[in-house]
């Protein structure tokens, strides 16, 4: 068994936290600020309550992937975990959120997954890709969300 794959970062954003949260928690926006999510199509009625649904399809390290998420918990304003069975390896997302002082939101981003297999191989270069690729969202983030 292969040691888990597991990559988190963290960017202060100019939002209050309940807003960003609200923003980054709806999977139907993951397009406007994951470069690499190039749609989403619900499978449940739209939602972050647990159990709700959604198909991604995706570009990463080249490849096109096609995986649906589903919301495991969400405490509105603090902390959303979604996983995947699908796709290259399972996957867990995690978003968390932390006041930063006045009109300022620390958001943490963490994707932890077992690759098996030849994907395990690829591990250091996959973790390298997913923290540019991670950072790179949430800046986007920063710029799209609505003031």
């Amino acid at each position: 068994m292969t040691r888990p794959l597991s990559v988190s970062v963290e960017r202060v954003i100019k939002a209050d936290r309940p807003r960003l949260a609200a923003f980054a928690a709806d999977m139907g926006n993951a397009p406007r600020w994951y470069r690499n999510i190039a749609s989403v199509d619900w499978k449940t009625a739209p939602g972050t309550s647990p159990g709700a649904r959604a198909a991604f399809v995706a570009q990463f390290m080249g490849r096109a992937l096609a995986y649906t998420y589903e919301i495991r918990e969400h405490i509105p304003g603090e902390r959303l975990v979604m996983s995947t069975e699908d796709g290259p390896f399972p996957m867990e997302t995690v978003y968390e959120w932390f006041d930063e002082g006045a009109g300022r939101t620390r958001m943490r981003l963490t994707n932890r997954g077992r690759p098996e297999g030849f994907k395990a191989v690829l591990m250091p270069v996959m973790s390298l890709a997913m923290r540019r690729a991670m950072t790179q969202d949430l800046a986007q983030l920063a710029r799209v969300l609505p003031r």
